[in-house]
């Protein structure tokens, strides 16, 4: 009866609200939200900018490798346990950055957020997710994924609303108690690991449809459905083929949203004008990921990823000639529409080629990259800029780099189990 119940609401959508709500949470680890406290921490303990930025980065840089560690513990415990885990110790973390009174407790502190986080609150839900749907896989993450749009609309507001009204040491505690009360309850009572513990199969079918038809002897499962060791998946080119592809937008991105102001300013543009790029990004983006979200679902999903390394090199050179409002629109809604596509893509292209059940230690892998790729992408840029004094020749160069990402992407193709044990 309990799986009758579930077939006229598939059990598997509400799984998909937990997912978007935990990316939600994983705001307070993101650089959207701690870039509020960066001028609270160096006016309050006059640190300079090159200390914070730096702990800033070996936080992250550290917690990215980190990250293969945590995929693995998915595949073991499971992802109630996981996500009501380090739900908990996420809110003790922020606790802990409230308290911070020297630069040795910043660097945990930002280590433990950046873990937490930024990488595993947003591991845990694509893997979950990915249980849940096949099919209309596609179209569930890009519904879970307007929780990381509607984090980085809201997060910046909210948190300098909560440090002019009060302080940054509240700010952080108010984010402690949020995930106290608000999503470890829902996590703890809501999910559920996989749709078979409650009798139904991926993408709303109930076992009990199938009980009248027989198996076919020698049949396998459908290549959507092939599960995938991460020893197996390493053996083909698609893994690593699609492990540079994930990690390149993230280079990309972080280095161009860390400097955009000074990208700008050096383009005759206001700061201004810069937040106001950055904003029409994420609202770009949101119907885009809804869009991509049921375009994976009709075409292999490293041709979508290849898709965002073109739109990549359009919006690079578009940088190059922005010295005006107009062209400034332009360039945050095209760069808004490759981050779409983008968010969707790597995250349902893992699912799709290895299948669900060893999902975590395998998309743990690509998050240590994404995460590494978010650490490193800064540098360069900074380093072109104090060397040429402007940023045409390291938009330039990185070029470079969507181009690998393009042809990685669409060699990158699906791979069969027959044929890796034919070699």
């Amino acid at each position: 009866m309990l799986g009758k119940f579930f077939q006229k609401f598939y059990y598997g959508w509400f799984i998909v609200f937990i997912g978007g709500l935990g990316i939600f949470f994983s705001g307070p680890g993101q650089t959207y939200s701690i870039s509020l406290f960066i001028d609270e921490y160096i006016n309050d303990f006059g640190w300079s900018r090159t200390e914070v930025s730096g702990l800033y980065s070996s936080a992250t840089l550290v917690a990215g490798l980190t990250m293969m560690f945590v995929g693995r513990f998915i595949d073991r415990f499971g992802q109630r346990f996981m996500m009501v885990t380090v739900g908990i110790v996420f809110a003790v973390a922020c606790f802990f950055n409230s308290a911070v009174t020297n630069m040795f407790m910043l660097a945990i502190g930002f280590f433990l957020v950046r873990l937490l986080g930024q990488g595993t609150m947003s591991l845990i839900p694509n893997t979950l997710v990915a249980q849940w749907f096949v099919k209309k896989r596609g179209r569930a993450f890009s519904f879970m994924t307007m929780g990381s749009f509607i984090s980085a609309m809201l997060l910046p507001i909210i948190n300098s609303w909560l440090i002019q009204t009060w302080d940054w040491q509240f700010a952080w505690r108010f984010w402690g108690v949020s995930l106290l009360v608000i999503f470890v309850p829902i996590a703890l009572f809501g999910v559920r690991n996989r749709p078979e513990v409650m009798g139904l199969e991926p993408d709303g079918t109930n076992e009990a449809d199938d009980e009248n038809s027989e198996p076919v002897i020698g049949t396998t499962l459908p290549e959507s459905e092939e599960d995938w060791t991460l020893k197996e998946a390493m053996r083909t080119w698609a893994f690593w083929g699609i492990l540079v592809s994930v990690s390149i937008p993230s280079m990309i991105n972080t280095g161009i949203t860390f400097h955009i102001i000074s990208i700008f300013d050096s383009n005759g543009l206001s700061p201004g004008v810069a937040a106001m790029v950055l904003s029409l990004m994420a609202i770009v983006g949101l119907p885009m990921s809804l869009v991509s979200g049921f375009i994976t679902e009709k075409i292999q999903t490293n041709y979508l990823l290849a898709s965002v390394f073109v739109i990549e090199m359009i919006f690079m050179l578009m940088l190059l000639i922005t010295k005006s409002l107009l062209m400034a629109i332009l360039f945050g809604a095209i760069w808004g529409i490759a981050n779409g596509i983008e968010r969707i893509g790597m995250n349902v292209v893992w699912p799709d080629f290895f299948g669900r059940k060893y999902i975590g230690s395998i998309n743990g892998v690509g998050m240590t990259m994404v995460v590494l790729g978010s650490s490193l992408g800064p540098l360069p840029f900074g380093a072109g800029f104090d060397l040429f004094h402007n940023y045409t020749p390291v938009l330039l160069a990185s070029l470079t780099f969507p181009l690998i990402g393009l042809i990685c992407a669409i060699t990158a193709r699906k791979p069969q189990k027959d044929k890796l044990k034919a070699v």
